[in-house]
């Protein structure tokens, strides 16, 4: 994790020193940072909207498939996976941003334990050098999980000592480097105490229960099965997750969490402001049930229109045949008589009528081809 922390680190770092050459303090540098990441991370976020909506639009057509299959569980699964590659729905996407943030802690950390590898910009060596002399100096207390603080404090402590090993500049912006925030030490890790610092992991743990509570809102309308499932107990752990990791860590980190949940907060009512699930699921909703309701309304029209020139056609046909006084001359006017095109008569016709139609017609040329009388066709014909 070390290894995956540094590569990871490296990119932020840039960061963090960027923020750090603009304000000289570690802490505005940490917001100035969770800005930017979360500025790099916004099509992300658009995209996990998006997803919702999708997933909202599609919800009808799961729950349907779940109550249809309710007994068969592989083939509901079966038909939901079928449904979200149908829709070009992904499950997890909703999810993604969330494991995001793991390699990004993860990162932060390591530039937070290291400041004067990602601040100061110090080679390995001359940091092991440092480390060397620190753990030699009286009042200095070597954390090993963080040994690059105990070198900052010994050179503020005792600058001369560090004389051989770095420049007088480094030494003077070592002895400058502020790495505290409204007073409180962003390198201490919080304890279980009633002091300043318990005040980050707390908030952090509080902002991450608000996002929880919105996220779950949004959830119970859009998610389903099993993926839905996995999303709120996700949303559950992560609040106890952010508290219990935050008295574990520098306080430093904590604050960039702290910092990210009120900005994701903020981001998540601006994105259901503007693509609300909810909303846009009923607007697609309605726009469906106006579409298939002008859908209707034109099939009625047409068949409409197919009777009524099947009518006319019929009617013409008759007077013909009333004016020729004879078959032959009956079947002649037929001919000579435009008949509606065909699909005119099948939307004007039941599929009763359709088979009518099609075995007088059948009788009719047989009766042609073997001078046989025509007999009209029967519902006892039809069965």
């Amino acid at each position: 994790m070390g290894f995956i922390s540094e590569i990871i680190g490296w990119p932020l770092g840039w960061v963090m020193w960027l923020g750090y050459q603009i304000f000289r303090n570690y802490g505005v540098a940490l917001i100035f940072f969770t800005f930017v990441s979360k500025a790099l991370m916004f099509p992300m976020t658009l995209k996990q909207q998006k997803s919702s909506v999708k997933m909202a639009l599609i919800k009808p057509k799961l729950d349907n498939i779940q109550k249809k299959y309710a007994n068969n569980k592989e083939k509901l699964n079966e038909e939901m996976m079928k449904l979200y590659q149908d829709e070009g729905y992904n499950p997890m996407s909703g999810c993604l941003p969330l494991f995001i943030q793991f390699p990004i802690l993860f990162g932060l950390i390591n530039v937070v334990y290291n400041p004067l590898t990602h601040i100061i910009r110090l080679s390995k060596e001359v940091i092991e050098q440092g480390l060397e002399i620190a753990r030699g100096m009286e009042g200095i207390l070597v954390n090993a999980s963080m040994p690059q603080i105990s070198i900052i404090q010994g050179v503020k402590l005792q600058p001369e000592l560090f004389s051989s090993l770095l420049s007088p500049e480094q030494i003077q912006r070592i002895s400058q480097f502020n790495m505290s925030f409204f007073g409180l030490d962003l390198t201490a890790v919080p304890t279980m105490t009633l002091t300043p610092l318990i005040i980050i992991p707390l908030l952090s743990g509080a902002t991450s229960f608000l996002i929880s509570i919105q996220s779950m809102k949004q959830t119970e309308t859009t998610a389903a099965g099993e993926s839905g499932g996995m999303m709120k107990g996700i949303m559950y752990v992560m609040p106890l997750f952010s508290l219990i990791f935050s008295f574990q860590i520098p306080a430093g980190v904590g604050l960039y969490w702290l910092i990210s949940n009120v900005l994701s907060y903020g981001q998540s009512m601006y994105m259901n402001k503007k693509f609300n699930p909810q909303e846009m699921a009923e607007k697609a909703r309605a726009e469906q049930a106006a579409l298939e309701e002008a859908e209707r309304k034109e099939r009625l029209e047409n068949r409409k229109k197919a009777r009524q020139e099947m009518a006319e056609y019929q009617a013409e046909v008759e007077a013909a045949a009333q004016a020729s006084k004879g078959k032959k001359k009956k079947d002649q006017a037929a001919e000579e008589i435009k008949a509606p095109d065909e699909e005119t008569v099948k939307r004007g016709m039941t599929a009763k009528e359709i088979n009518r139609m099609k075995l007088a017609a059948a009788r009719k040329r047989d009766a042609e081809k073997y001078g046989e009388e025509y007999v009209e066709v029967t519902d006892d014909d039809l069965r």
